[in-house]
């Protein structure tokens, strides 16, 4: 008789991803998963004593994820009209992942000003502070203006509100961009005066 094989931790979190991306995180439950990975409910319920357990963790997972697709930007590309197209490409690609991440209260941070401080978004305003030459606290001004908008084009599209145009939306993403970018560096030019 072969080995039962050992149900771990990655295991079950990617049986819960591929969950997610088929039907929602709602979907997630110890039956659903333990039947992807072929086994009893016990192993699943071994490694996450509760389901909101599993989901937290889950939610982990697809957040690094989503930072990896984020980053993964064309090197002729603006990193911050990267970033912003990369951001609501995602959501088109992967609307289930995007409203667990999104749309679920999940989400560690209760505010976009508690989300600019997280950990998890280091690089991504790293690579915008290079891209626009401007102060972290500049930066992060532009990166709100940017993720409202990016957020509310990918929240329209993962909902089936709206048909993705990219050539549309990278006009409309550059627009926003350049108009917070114009705005920091007035801002700057006029705190300059003033010190």
């Amino acid at each position: 008789m072969p080995p039962k094989t050992k149900i771990t931790k990655d295991m079950i979190i990617n049986a819960a991803i591929e969950i997610t991306k088929q039907s929602g995180y709602e979907s997630i439950n110890a039956r659903a998963v333990s039947e992807r990975l072929n086994c009893s409910t016990q192993p699943v319920m071994y490694q996450f004593s509760t389901i909101d357990a599993m989901k937290r963790a889950v939610y982990a997972q697809v957040d690094q994820l989503h930072t990896e697709y984020l980053m993964t930007i064309i090197p002729e590309q603006d990193p911050v009209l990267g970033i912003g197209l990369n951001y609501i490409r995602f959501a088109v690609e992967e609307p289930q992942l995007f409203r667990f991440l999104f749309q679920s209260g999940y989400a560690k941070e209760h505010s976009l000003l508690e989300m600019i401080d997280s950990e998890e978004l280091i690089p991504v305003l790293a690579a915008m502070q290079e891209g626009s030459g401007l102060s972290m606290e500049k930066t992060k001004q532009i990166f709100l203006t940017v993720a409202l908008f990016a957020h509310g084009y990918a929240s329209i599209i993962a909902n089936n509100g709206l048909e993705y145009n990219e050539k549309l939306v990278a006009e409309h993403l550059e627009r926003a961009w350049n108009g917070a970018f114009l705005a920091a560096v007035q801002e700057e030019k006029e705190h300059e005066k003033t010190v």
